[in-house]
């Protein structure tokens, strides 16, 4: 079993930048699939990025690509989503979550998830 906690998320304004943390407790995530997910008020929850720790790929969304940075320090136990020139669309609730058999997105099943986190970009 394995425990996702968000945060670093604000008010900020268009253009700025803001990054995001996803800590895990219960598990080491080495092995896991980790991805980062948000939703907007009035919209479905949509996939922003992912990574597998086990090979490093990364994975974006294409709204966000060349913006966010997923990364993550095995030591820590932690996931990030760096977010640069931020625009006022990219206002949500962000979701960190895991798969554990590894595969991730766009065909594993994220069995954890946190409890969000809130981006607000202002114009």
């Amino acid at each position: 079993q394995v425990q996702l906690v968000e945060s670093g998320g604000g008010l900020v304004q268009a253009g700025g930048s803001l990054r995001l943390s996803c800590a895990a407790s219960g598990r080491t995530l080495s092995r896991y699939a980790m991805g980062w997910f948000r939703q907007a008020p009035g919209k479905e929850r949509e996939f922003v990025a992912a990574i597998r720790w086990s090979g490093g790929s990364t994975y974006y969304t294409d709204s966000v690509k060349g913006r966010f940075t997923i990364s993550g320090d095995n030591a820590k136990n932690t996931v990030y989503l760096q977010m640069n020139s931020l625009k006022p669309e990219d206002t949500a609730v962000y979701y960190c979550a895991a798969d554990r058999k590894g595969v991730g997105y766009p065909y594993g099943k994220y069995d954890y998830w946190g409890q969000g986190t809130q981006v607000t970009v202002s114009s």
